[in-house]
């Protein structure tokens, strides 16, 4: 029986996946010119170092990929100036208000750094919804390691296969399978996602609902 639900951010919540990349690959082309935008697609849900291995190679000029994150980080601000409010789901508050409504425990464990969750939340009225807010800096392992899902689940006080997580990209999917969860991957054609391993498959967010009642049809 599903008793909470989990969302990923970034890609889910937020559809800022688009953007970030946008901006990598204006950095990239100050290195070499020639990169192309979809080089960096599989940047995107990445581990830190599978990610910017992607930029080294794309950007082929000698320097490593830690190299090239940390002058990336040194240079470009991608959080501080950004209205997280144009890139947010407006579907994702219906889908909030009902899950809250029927009882189900919520949470968001995303790859981001925490103030930025919070922001994420705070700027698009969503932060109450929340029991639990979950960030990737608060572990050693990245996704696809399972840890964010336990931790998660364990702070929200259910067991994992009592978690149901809303997931878009390979990486999380795989965590959220390797911590025993049932998984519901928004689908996104720009990226090419194997998102084989979800349970389920919806093209809008506001679909977790549906999945939701469906599952609650079962039970009874």
């Amino acid at each position: 029986m599903i008793k909470a639900v989990i969302f990923d951010m970034d890609g889910v919540i937020i559809d800022s996946e688009p953007m970030y990349l946008t901006i990598q690959w204006e950095y990239a082309r100050t290195k070499n010119p020639d990169v192309k935008y979809e080089e960096l697609f599989p940047m995107v849900g990445a581990t830190k170092k599978d990610a910017w291995s992607v930029m080294e190679k794309a950007i082929h000029n000698g320097q490593t990929w830690s190299e090239l994150r940390a002058e990336f980080k040194s240079r470009v601000d991608m959080f501080t100036n950004t209205d997280y409010r144009t890139v947010f789901r407006p579907q994702v508050c219906c889908v909030l208000k009902t899950l809250k409504e029927k009882g189900y425990r919520l949470a968001v464990a995303s790859s981001t750094q925490l103030d930025v969750v919070e922001r994420v939340m705070r700027d698009n009225n969503i932060y109450g919804y929340f029991d639990v807010l979950v960030s990737g800096d608060q572990f050693t392992m990245s996704k696809p390691d399972p840890e964010i899902y336990h931790y998660t689940a364990e702070k929200l006080r259910v067991r994992e296969d009592e978690c149901l997580v809303v997931e878009d990209s390979p990486f999380g999917i795989l965590a959220a399978h390797r911590a025993g969860m049932k998984i519901v991957a928004l689908e996104d054609s720009r990226f090419h996602f194997d998102q084989k391993l979800a349970n389920w498959h919806i093209k809008d967010v506001k679909d977790v609902t549906a999945i939701v009642s469906m599952l609650e049809k079962e039970k009874g």
